[in-house]
């Protein structure tokens, strides 16, 4: 669905070749993308190791955190085989969520439906580590703890929330 109405609003279209890079982790850029033809491999730098963390087609976009967040690429996007990509701006990102909220409403269905496959990965991955003391939290926004990037009010102090950017 996000794939028809982009394609109905003409936004600026890239073709990729197989192995290139479409963005690299540490750039600052304020575009993201959505897979018209293809794949693209999001993978992160570990150590030595490129880690890959995703494999999305068409109609799956990414980027949108750089967009969002206004913070330099946080993985690379490789494409894998002829990729044909959408560019959208941020200024274009709040037009066309103006003009349209269920584009937004389903940007925020697939960028759940991303938090809750992580979540069970993670629980996966905490059950298995061995020496895992039972009931950690990763992260409380009681505790003064924030995403980056996100602030919000303490209570009776200052309005910066501690660990945010």
């Amino acid at each position: 669905m996000l794939t028809k109405k982009l394609n109905r609003a003409k936004e600026l279209e890239r073709v990729y070749a197989d192995g290139e890079l479409v963005v690299r982790e540490g750039d600052v850029s304020r575009e993201m993308f959505v897979i018209q033809t293809g794949q693209v491999v999001i993978s992160k730098k570990v150590g030595e190791r490129e880690l890959e963390l995703a494999v999305l087609g068409k109609g799956d976009f990414f980027g949108e955190m750089s967009v969002l967040e206004s913070l330099p690429r946080d993985a690379n996007a490789r494409a894998l085989g002829e990729t044909r990509l959408l560019v959208i701006s941020a200024g274009g990102l709040l037009v066309r969520m103006r003009r349209d909220p269920t584009f937004a409403f389903e940007m925020l269905h697939r960028l759940s439906g991303r938090v809750r496959t992580l979540n069970a990965r993670l629980v996966k991955l905490l059950q298995a580590e061995s020496g895992h003391r039972a009931g950690v939290m990763l992260y409380s926004p009681d505790e003064g703890e924030s995403p980056p990037s996100v602030k919000h009010p303490k209570v009776g102090g200052n309005s910066e929330a501690g660990g945010g950017a």
